[in-house]
């Protein structure tokens, strides 16, 4: 087994449903996104177009960052996926530098500090963060997810990175990755890219497919299909 990912350009609305779904599953803070976008407008009115892609760590095969750790924090799965061993990182942010696609993060403050925070913002007329926090048993904020810690720490550690793990916590399950199933339109697929039955295998051999900046020679396994065009087709 050894999980991939299937992008369709053509189904994708950029709706960020799939960032908001990854916010909220993985308890990232406000100013990281383990799922983000690159959106590009070109050309002159009347003719413009508008590009939206989504992006995340892309599991390479020959991944860069893994190569660069020097603690072994960064590491390749049983099932070919990149993920991150916290314990393990020294925030040396080596597999930042080397990552060629800019998804790796880094915690220069501990995540959701301002949940500790014991002072309401109107006296006698709103709860304190840490008063809201302590009532409702949350750890680190609120709304934290507490399946997360399941395979990764819900609260990350300050000087540590951190990135897209594919949701690990829910395929061990048989789950989907949370991006997956909140995406609308099914423009995400994930499966097995050893096995050429499987949807993702069958998608690339109907409509070809490229991994971003293959050239590099990173053997990304998120592969983008087909490109947006108003023209729908099936």
């Amino acid at each position: 087994m050894k999980y991939g990912m299937v992008i369709d350009q053509q189904l994708c609305v950029g709706c960020g449903g799939c960032t908001l779904a990854c916010k909220a599953e993985n308890n990232t803070p406000g100013d990281i996104n383990w799922c983000d976008k690159i959106t590009r407008t070109t050309g002159k009115f009347p003719d413009v177009q508008f590009e939206y892609v989504s992006t995340m760590c892309n599991h390479c095969d020959n991944a860069p960052c893994v190569k660069a750790c020097p603690t072994q924090a960064m590491h390749k799965d049983e099932n070919g996926l990149t993920v991150h061993d916290p314990k393990k990182c020294i925030g040396c942010k080596a597999c930042i530098i080397n990552c060629p696609y800019g998804v790796i993060h880094f915690n220069w403050e501990k995540p959701h500090e301002a949940w500790r925070d014991s002072e309401a913002l109107v006296d006698g007329g709103t709860s304190a963060p840490l008063d809201l926090l302590a009532m409702v048993g949350g750890e680190g904020s609120p709304h934290a997810n507490p399946e997360r810690a399941a395979t990764y720490p819900v609260m990350r550690s300050a000087g540590t990175v951190e990135k897209c793990n594919f949701c690990d916590h829910r395929l061990k399950v048989g789950l989907e990755p949370a991006c997956v199933e909140a995406c609308p339109s099914r423009a995400r697929i994930v499966g097995d890219f050893d096995d050429p039955e499987s949807e993702v295998n069958r998608l690339i051999a109907t409509h070809g497919g490229k991994g971003l900046r293959e050239e590099l020679g990173t053997k990304p396994r998120v592969i983008y299909i087909r490109n947006y065009s108003p023209e729908r087709h099936a």
